[in-house]
């Protein structure tokens, strides 16, 4: 469909923001969109001295390969339910914000912020240094308190029941306090004469918190929820490969580890790429169904 010549006349009329908006286009085509041509691998037996055109085309094999394999089931599941288990903590630097928003002092809201912004840069491999350290069976100070309780230790790492709940709370922890900006940045949004109002009226900050600061930041809520779980399926590589061990295998491995050991690690360059594929293929679905449903409960949605 044409631009209209109103349309031309707007664009050229603030040619300045759209001189702006370049970067950010050039990038998304250099870095997201040119990859794409790539993908044809999952559909070929790739070989880097072939190159793309020269290698062989087999269609579907390499997704019925994934597919029929024996750890199909198990990477499948472990993805699914540590990505849903992870979605479950979603709200807990909305509540966070929202309780922080209602503090009185300023100076001890500002040492609140930096102690729970701060572990978001801690990079990946010292954070799994730290659970390392800190969940030791000889040496970790959870294991010394428990061992002061009950006389035992737990090789936490080393059971796989525990790897779900440490890979996911030590996220939490990390990530909080960074997830909390946003809400926060949006709650200045919020009229204080609304607050005014409702104490005149006799409302409890609670009763301030569920009528007026809750549904102000809902659209931003929503936004973000529907933005993770377009990435519900995609976990943080570094961290489950990090924490993974012979021992805790069995509940550790999911479609990002399996993916680097036999795409990078094999060179099994075209299986790989199909189960990367068929990844965000998953994504994408789950986005467009979430931002579906939203927009049909008039909720804000992304389009």
């Amino acid at each position: 469909m044409p631009v209209s010549t109103a349309t031309w006349k707007k664009m050229k009329r603030n040619w300045q923001l759209y001189l702006l908006l370049l970067p950010t286009i050039a990038y998304f085509i250099v870095m997201e969109y040119l990859p794409m041509y790539g993908l044809q691998i999952a559909f070929k037996n790739y070989y880097p001295s072939k190159g793309f055109a020269g290698s062989e085309w087999v269609g579907w094999e390499h997704f019925i390969r994934f597919f029929n394999s024996y750890q199909f089931w198990d990477i499948l599941l472990n993805t699914v339910i540590l990505s849903l288990y992870e979605l479950l903590t979603f709200p807990i630097p909305v509540a966070m914000a929202l309780l922080l928003n209602q503090l009185i002092s300023s100076r001890y809201k500002r040492i609140v912020q930096t102690v729970t912004y701060a572990p978001h840069f801690i990079s990946t491999v010292v954070l799994a240094g730290m659970m390392y350290l800190f969940l030791s069976p000889q040496t970790g100070l959870l294991n010394r308190i428990l061992s002061m309780f009950t006389g035992n230790t737990i090789y936490f790492l080393g059971e796989a029941a525990w790897f779900k709940s440490i890979f996911v709370w030590s996220g939490v922890w990390q990530n909080m306090g960074w997830g909390m900006i946003i809400y926060l940045a949006a709650l200045t949004a919020i009229n204080p004469e609304l607050h005014e109002a409702a104490v005149m009226d006799g409302a409890n900050k609670f009763r301030r918190i569920w009528h007026i600061d809750l549904p102000g930041i809902m659209p931003t809520v929503m936004i973000l929820f529907i933005l993770n779980i377009g990435n519900l399926m995609t976990l943080g590589f570094e961290k489950a490969y990090l924490l993974q061990n012979p021992l805790n295998i069995a509940s550790s491995e999911i479609i990002q580890t399996y993916v680097y050991k036999r795409g990078l690690a094999g060179g099994d360059f075209s299986y790989a790429s199909a189960i990367g594929l068929f990844n965000s293929v998953i994504n994408f679905l789950l986005l467009v169904l979430v931002n579906s449903l939203a927009r049909r409960m008039k909720q804000t949605s992304l389009w």
